[in-house]
């Protein structure tokens, strides 16, 4: 391989992070890990990690083909993965096409409102602080992005959300909600990051009327539904059907 196993960088709840023997590249692993409510529920989801990466992969290449610059290099094995290495900016990006979860707890918006177009949340990725809300005076207060880069950060997230509505759409899946995580390379081009998986997405199966069957990501275990790692594989399944097989990076 191009690149080779280095020291231990950061270990987050669902990733490990190494150096490269390039030192434009990371080597990810994808772990089995499941995490909510800001880890303080935690659990281990024997093959979570692999379902995770195999599906991360497809999806960036997907977002690839379509023109979307993302971190994505190419799959080591199974469960690991080969990125640009980015200087992530710490805000999640969430977008939302329907309402559900917190957006319900907070307003007075009805579950499952279609929201069109998709509503663009941005939160302070800070778990000592609970990844609060921001506003567009306290992100331009906190300096953490530029006016314009804020606008680049909108344009590319809108981007991913219109190639992935529609190809989950094709999948019998409706894309509920997702966040993204972006970062910065070394010449300074804006990545999409992180992973894109039912670890980051909420998605339903349209083919099941029952709002509980229906869910096929990380709600199953937060809500403590059972059958997270069979959402996931049916997920992975799904996406793999209907996208080439990942390539390898060496």
């Amino acid at each position: 391989m191009t690149s080779t196993h280095g020291p231990l960088l950061y270990e987050g709840k669902a990733k490990r992070i190494y150096a490269s023997s390039n030192e434009a590249e990371v080597l990810v692993e994808y772990k089995n890990d499941a995490t909510a409510f800001n880890a303080q529920k935690r659990a281990q989801l024997e093959d979570k990690g692999r379902l995770n990466c195999q599906i991360s992969a497809c999806l960036f290449e997907l977002l690839e083909r379509e023109g979307i610059p993302t971190h994505y290099c190419g799959l080591k094995s199974e469960h690991w993965m080969v990125v640009q290495r980015v200087k992530v900016i710490p805000i999640e990006v969430v977008l939302r096409n329907v309402a559900t979860g917190s957006l319900c707890r907070q307003t007075p918006i009805s579950q499952g409102t279609a929201l069109d177009p998709a509503l663009l949340d941005l939160y302070y990725k800070d778990d000592d602080l609970g990844d609060p809300l921001l506003t567009e005076s306290r992100l331009f207060l906190l300096d953490l992005v530029s006016p314009e880069s804020r606008q680049e950060i909108e344009t590319l997230a809108r981007r991913v959300n219109a190639v992935l509505t529609p190809f989950f759409f094709g999948l019998n899946l409706q894309l509920v909600d997702f966040k993204l995580e972006l970062g910065r390379n070394a010449v300074g081009e804006l990545l999409v990051a992180d992973e894109i998986s039912p670890d980051t997405c909420r998605l339903w199966d349209m083919n099941s009327l029952d709002e509980k069957e229906r869910i096929l990501d990380k709600d199953r275990f937060r809500q403590d539904l059972g059958g997270v790692i069979e959402a996931y594989g049916e997920v992975c399944k799904r996406v793999q059907g209907a996208t080439p097989k990942p390539r390898n990076y060496g």
